[in-house]
């Protein structure tokens, strides 16, 4: 049995991993507990020097407590580094499980056409929070009482001031948190649309620049990214307001404690040493709320992620879980379908493709003509599983493609998309499709089926050209022939190619031709959306549509004969039997 990355709904999957960690989280707590114990060690030593040994001049007092506090210092260290190790393993096991989830959702967001490009970097977030100082002071903060107790003990007029300085410190801290959560909430979601517009114009550059379009795109970028940093500075002046008035507020609360102390020292209620003790574990209960203010929007920026990547991760796939079906032999089989367009509320249902019957078997070849926005592009990513009917069917050997394994069915699939494109790495591994058991045989098999073998050792390092932004850069034509080399590898069961000789020359037209023959004699199914009659020249069925509509399907011949007729000739693409 195996199922996809993302499969049923799970309910806030990454807040229950976080607490499901117990044994990592007690480890932590302990360690909090010596580190907060252990940092005594230096008021207590000053204490101990002001009234022992100043009053004794004993040097062996000196040279005792010394020695004591290099060791309790060096444990101290010990296990101060224990507990950023532990919370370093946690961020990265945290990151380890769910990153291949986290883009499975993006990859299937994109073929919802709604790209997401914030899931990762909600991820990065809360792995960068769990390392953090920030998070450390907040496993500090418990141990704040007790220092205030310790001062306390110390006189009681001292733990007073110490505990209204604590009490106005916290108000202030979770007045930021009211006045600022909304803002900073609003300023990520403009930071994502603005990267997301900066991520669709770096993919049209070429457009971009080709049409003037430069500085208007280049100003509605900045005008999406200013409103993010309005929002943010907003935020930030609150923030930057209560963390100034804070920093502020401890230190003179530190050396309030310091004056109470020397006046309670000069009536002779305490000694000079507790004095100073005093201020300093004063200081110290202080500081993690110091911290934790300072580091607010860090804690309020990975809450919110850690929503959003909850909420993400829920929308994954609900697939079920599925098993292994045997090897498909090809046959396609639609029925009654219907793909409705995405809808806003309030909007009717809008059909992309409406009503489509056929079925294909094994060594077919079909034809898909028809005008712009007929609906050829859909009903490939339909034929390929990557949408799914929301009425109707389709059957793949007889399993819809629900009840197929994702990774299973893609192995049996050839797919080349309208807008081909190559993946940065190695053309071998481009047309092996990244898999890395992969014999050299079988991606040189599929490139001279494609009749692209002789081009590739063209290139500077054949096989292994590298390609990318910053690699080796190929023409669309290579491209799209290296594409459909890695459709047609390992000879798929069914072949869906979406107008594959758009950047062909006269060679690349008559290797795929080629190509499309040589599979369908070996059994594969193969369907071509097509608007140039030499993509259908090896084909023997031809699907017609029209506004999504089923116009006509049958023999190649028959159907062209019949678009021949003069009450077809308005509608008839220039397309003739070959």
């Amino acid at each position: 049995m195996s199922q996809s990355y993302l499969t049923k709904p799970r309910s806030n999957v990454v807040s229950r991993f976080l607490l499901g960690a117990k044994a990592d989280l007690l480890g932590i707590g302990v360690f909090s507990m010596a580190v907060n114990m252990l940092m005594l060690t230096g008021p207590l030593f000053m204490l101990q020097v002001y009234d022992r040994v100043l009053s004794s001049k004993s040097v062996p007092t000196l040279q005792a407590l010394f020695v004591l506090i290099v060791a309790l210092f060096l444990f101290l260290g010990v296990f101060h580094f224990l507990r950023l190790r532990v919370l370093s393993r946690v961020a990265f096991r945290l990151d380890q499980k769910f990153m291949r989830d986290v883009e499975a959702f993006r990859l299937e967001s994109s073929l919802r056409r709604k790209k997401d490009i914030r899931a990762a970097g909600d991820l990065t977030r809360v792995r960068q929070f769990i390392s953090s100082s920030t998070l450390v002071a907040l496993f500090d903060l418990p141990w704040s009482p007790i220092f205030l107790a310790v001062v306390f003990y110390m006189h009681v007029w001292l733990g007073w001031l110490a505990l209204v300085g604590i009490a106005l410190i916290t108000v202030l801290a979770f007045l930021g948190e009211v006045l600022t959560r909304q803002a900073y909430k609003s300023a990520l979601n403009l930071e994502v649309s603005a990267n997301r517009f900066s991520d669709t114009c770096q993919r049209n550059a070429d457009s971009v620049f080709a049409m003037g379009m430069r500085s208007a795109v280049i100003e509605r970028w900045a005008n999406l990214r200013t409103q993010s940093l309005v929002e943010s500075q907003s935020a930030s002046s609150v923030s930057e307001v209560l963390t100034s008035a804070t920093k502020a507020f401890r230190l003179l609360l530190q050396s309030s404690i310091l004056g109470l102390g020397a006046f309670l020292a000069l009536r002779g209620d305490i000694t000079p040493g507790t004095m100073i003790a005093a201020s300093i574990i004063g200081g110290r209960a202080l500081a993690p709320i110091d911290q934790v203010i300072a580091g607010w929007r860090g804690i309020s920026g990975a809450r919110l992620a850690l929503h959003q990547l909850d909420q993400s991760l829920q929308k994954g796939t609900s697939a079920q879980e599925t098993i292994q079906l045997p090897e498909p032999a090809g046959k396609l089989d639609v029925s009654a379908l219907v793909k409705l367009s995405p809808r806003k509320k309030d909007e009717a249902e809008q059909p992309i493709l409406n009503g489509l019957n056929f079925v294909l078997d094994p060594g077919d070849g079909l034809g898909v003509i028809g005008p712009s926005a007929s609906g050829k592009s859909s009903l490939a990513n339909l034929l390929i599983g990557n949408w799914m009917p929301d009425r109707g069917s389709i059957r793949f050997d007889g399993a819809t493609f629900d009840q197929w394994n994702k990774d299973q069915v893609g192995t049996f699939i050839g797919y080349l998309p309208q807008n081909a494109e190559l993946l940065s790495g190695s053309i071998s591994e481009n047309i092996a499709r990244f898999n890395s058991a992969v014999q050299d045989e079988e991606v040189i098999a599929a490139a001279r089926i494609a009749g692209v073998h002789e081009l590739i050792l063209e290139l500077p390092n054949g096989y292994a050209t590298k390609i990318g932004p910053e690699e080796h850069m190929l023409s669309g034509g290579q491209v799209q022939r290296i594409a459909l080399a890695r459709a047609f590898f390992r000879n798929p069961q069914l072949i869906v190619l979406d107008e594959p000789n758009s950047n062909l020359d006269l060679d690349g037209d008559q290797a795929l031709s080629l190509a499309i023959r040589t599979a369908r004699k070996q059994g594969a199914t193969v369907v071509v959306m097509a608007h140039r009659p030499s993509a259908i020249a090896s084909v023997n069925k031809v699907l017609v549509l029209k506004g999504g509509q089923q116009v006509e399907f049958g023999g190649k011949d028959e159907v062209l004969r019949r678009l021949a007729k003069p009450a077809a000739r308005s509608f008839k693409p220039k397309l003739g039997a070959s």
